[in-house]
């Protein structure tokens, strides 16, 4: 039953994103649900208007986007400090242009606070059951996590025994 229902909800979605795509083929203003840049918006921006510029990594155009590189800038990877140093020079600057209040001098900072802050976070096993201590060994659906059964006769090349 539920199946059919998904199909159907997903029919319609298709026919309303293909209505609304067509109306904007025709000149009508129809804005985004979504908020952010598009794709498209994301691909038009200069290079000067990211932080890696060379990899084209958390553009600085809004003053969302400058919080939400500042939150981000120690999950980038593949960047060596130089570049870092750089980015960060770029992020303060946006940060002023844009009125976002930058409590770090250096970001090297914002991976000490995010360190200390992972330290003071509660435990997996708090989160997910609102007890401290060990899983219980029970996770999604009900089941104990184990290895894979294979059916006898399936698991490869037939070995003589």
């Amino acid at each position: 039953m539920s199946d059919e229902k998904q199909k159907e909800a997903a029919r319609r979605n298709i026919e309303k994103a293909r209505e609304v795509q067509s109306e904007r083929a025709h000149g009508a203003d129809i804005p985004r649900s979504a908020d952010g840049l598009s794709t498209a918006e994301k691909d038009r921006l200069p290079d000067a208007e990211f932080a890696f510029p060379a990899q084209r990594k958390e553009p600085l155009s809004d003053a969302a986007h400058v919080r939400n590189a500042i939150a981000r800038f120690d999950q980038v990877e593949g960047v060596s400090d130089e570049e870092r140093d750089q980015a960060w020079q770029r992020i303060r600057a946006a940060a002023g242009q844009y009125g976002v209040h930058v409590g770090e001098d250096d970001w090297r900072d914002l991976f000490a606070r995010s360190k200390n802050e992972k330290k003071q976070l509660p435990s997996p096993a708090v989160l997910l059951h609102g007890q401290a201590g060990p899983l219980t060994g029970r996770h999604r659906g009900g089941a104990a996590r184990r290895p894979a059964r294979r059916p006898a006769g399936r698991c490869g090349p037939a070995v003589a025994r």
